[in-house]
């Protein structure tokens, strides 16, 4: 399953950590940094794998990969 959107991209400089618990780019008090963290966890408990491509200033795909 993919899912795409059309926002303001992911930089390749913080791509490796939106994955982090309590990682973020909003201010102090608008976001947990837990979502795409506790998604990450969820995934590779079932055995399968999240995948993230991104092209700043133009869209996101996330890849979800699970056994069948």
């Amino acid at each position: 399953m993919s899912l795409s959107e059309n926002g303001p991209g992911i930089p390749d400089s913080i791509k490796d950590k939106i994955f982090q618990p309590f990682f973020t780019t909003k201010p102090t008090g608008q976001g947990t940094g837990l979502g795409l963290s506790l998604s990450y966890d969820i995934v590779k408990v079932h055995g399968g794998e999240i995948h993230v491509e991104s092209k700043p200033g133009k869209l996101t795909t996330f890849e979800i990969l699970l056994p069948m």
